[in-house]
């Protein structure tokens, strides 16, 4: 993902950011601010890591120096 990408995403969120400033209560501008933020965030992790597979029994390639059953 490039910068580029990464801000065009978090600036199309500024205005829910905005209207945030119009609730009084704390915990539902706590609430709406999670929402977004993991909204955002989601939205990088499917940029960075790419489409999810389609058959969710493909294999994953074996790394033996990822395992510690040594």
């Amino acid at each position: 993902m490039s910068k580029a990408e990464y801000l065009q995403l978090a600036s199309s969120r500024y205005d829910k950011f905005q209207e945030l400033n119009k609730i009084d209560n704390f915990y539902d501008y706590e609430v709406q601010f999670v929402n977004i933020l993991n909204d955002l965030g989601r939205e990088i992790l499917e940029k960075n890591l790419g489409e999810l597979v389609k058959d969710k029994r493909k294999k994953k390639p074996y790394h033996p120096g990822l395992c510690n059953d040594q």
